[in-house]
């Protein structure tokens, strides 16, 4: 007797709200996890070619921890594509002025890249302070861990 593989399809797909408070949560730990959440790996009827993920808000992502001297050191980059067109920008400099930015990029680096990627991080929704305007959606705490 063979056992049978259950692939997803799109229309078949349950998702689920989700809301991370990002206060004093390290930022790689917790966008693998919202990384994973997304995708759908936390389920069991994950299909890696099928967006099968959920939708995660973060709270409070003007909080989020960086460990040892990363907010000095670590460097984020732009390039304009016009000669002397590289901007960049400090880890503490992007806290306080751009945290939603620094927590969706660190989520991106762990999706996959290409058409579904992207499908993917549009279910991502990132605020700085505590409040967020998804109350209709019912969302369930999600507890990233520390």
């Amino acid at each position: 007797m063979q056992r049978q593989t259950t692939l997803a399809k799109p229309r078949e797909v349950k998702r689920t709200w989700y809301v991370v408070d990002a206060t004093d949560k390290p930022l790689g730990r917790l966008a693998s996890e919202v990384a994973i959440v997304l995708m759908g790996k936390n389920k069991p009827t994950y299909t890696p070619n099928v967006d099968c993920g959920d939708y995660v808000i973060v709270i409070n992502a003007k909080k989020v921890a960086l460990t040892g001297n990363k907010l000095l050191q670590k460097k984020y980059y732009n390039v304009s594509g016009y000669s002397g067109g590289l901007r960049t920008r400090s880890a503490k400099d992007m806290v306080e002025r751009y945290p939603e930015e620094m927590i969706e990029r660190s989520v991106w680096g762990m999706l996959p890249k290409g058409p579904l990627g992207r499908k993917i991080l549009k279910k991502l929704f990132v605020y700085a302070g505590n409040e967020h305007h998804h109350e209709a959606q019912k969302p369930v705490v999600l507890e990233v861990v520390k």
